[in-house]
């Protein structure tokens, strides 16, 4: 589970050239901008992430024309990557111990588009929210997990399957230890696509598709299916796996997709991870090529296939800017994961299922295409 708020030091502060009032501060792997004397380094702060929607508060109403969401933002040309605040933020009987989780203390959601259950609308012939609801009040209320779980259920939406990790990878912002401990170890990167999760499944013999939080129900119209079908993956899968029950997640990426950032005809998939359910395990990269090979489909553009992990954030975020591979626009960021696959359940870095894996988000695409 994402730390959207939590206890953290000020590692290190600089000057921004030509700002006197605002300096660059680092917590964790990540840069911000700061008031200048409002913190020194070895300080403890509140840091909260990107993507956290704070409540609306007299303490917050400085983010009300954000809509209380933190982004990605420049002042003074200094990107910045979430917000810090005093301790004194918190309340008066908290325990301050560095890297304690505050996001439900202070009542800080995640902010979630809703698309992807509106999009499964049509399927069940049931919205998902009244049609009454306008859309700006849909996205308020789709802030809280409890109600887009009421709504979800009472639209006869299905649940993602419990066998299968949920598409995820933890910020490598975060990941100061693990890169510590892995530092030097043999890895491959790939391009993150900016598309929309999909995972296709094989389990005692029913074949399914899902968006990245629901089963889908069989509908030609729909996307998803539509793209699976046209790929004639059903039978693809019966023919290579025989009655093993497996699962390929990739991106479907095109028309009609967070914008064809990619300038398709039509939609494609490129899958990203295999996941043999029995086992509860991922495939490695040598796995993954070979099934994809079987299947006649694409693997995500693989950036590099000899990577020595590097021991610098910094570094591991500035690998992640460049143009996509699939047609010259700016690239979304990378996906970095050992040659062979490696659990570690010491770390304790909100790692899916102890998986070595996660991503280095492009801040240049952030700023570009946050919405």
């Amino acid at each position: 589970m994402r730390n959207l708020a939590s206890i953290q030091r000020i590692v290190n502060l600089e000057p921004i050239q030509n700002a006197d009032a605002i300096e660059k501060a680092t917590v964790l792997g990540w840069q911000l901008v700061v008031k200048k004397g409002e913190f020194a380094i070895n300080d403890l702060c509140v840091y909260c992430e990107i993507d956290s929607i704070l409540p609306e508060k007299p303490e917050f109403e400085f983010l009300k024309d954000r809509k209380y969401r933190i982004k990605t933002i420049k002042l003074r040309g200094q990107i910045s990557q979430g917000i810090c605040f005093p301790l004194s933020i918190l309340p008066e009987k908290t325990k301050i111990v560095e890297g304690l989780d505050v996001t439900e203390i202070l009542g800080i959601k995640k902010w979630e588009p809703y698309q992807d259950e509106q999009r499964c609308a049509k399927q069940t012939g049931k919205i998902m929210y009244p049609k009454w609801m306008p859309q700006f009040i849909q996205r308020i209320v789709h802030r809280f997990k409890f109600v887009r779980e009421y709504y979800r259920k009472n639209s006869g939406q299905k649940s993602f399957p419990s066998l299968i990790p949920k598409t995820d990878e933890t910020r490598v912002q975060v990941l100061q230890p693990l890169i510590d401990k892995y530092n030097g170890v043999k890895c491959y990167y790939t391009e993150k696509l900016d598309g929309s999760s999909i995972t296709i499944y094989q389990i005692n013999g029913r074949f399914g598709v899902c968006s990245r939080n629901i089963d889908l129900k069989r509908d030609v119209t729909d996307k998803y299916w539509k793209t699976v079908l046209e790929h004639d993956l059903e039978n693809k899968f019966r023919k290579v796996f025989g009655n093993e029950n497996i699962a390929l997640q990739g991106e479907l990426i095109g028309e009609g997709i967070q914008g064809n950032k990619y300038h398709l005809k039509g939609l494609d998939i490129y899958f990203f991870n295999v996941f043999f359910i029995k086992k509860y395990a991922y495939g490695s990269m040598s796995e993954l090529i070979d099934i994809c090979k079987k299947l006649d489909e694409k693997t995500v553009p693989i950036l590099n296939d000899d990577f020595e992990l590097i021991n610098s954030i910094p570094e591991l975020v500035e690998l992640s800017k460049g143009v996509s591979v699939l047609n010259g626009t700016i690239r979304e960021g990378i996906v970095i994961r050992p040659l062979v696959e490696i659990e570690d359940s010491e770390l304790h870095c909100q790692l899916v299922k102890n998986r070595i894996s996660f991503k280095s988000v492009n801040p240049e695409f952030l700023l570009k295409y946050s919405e």
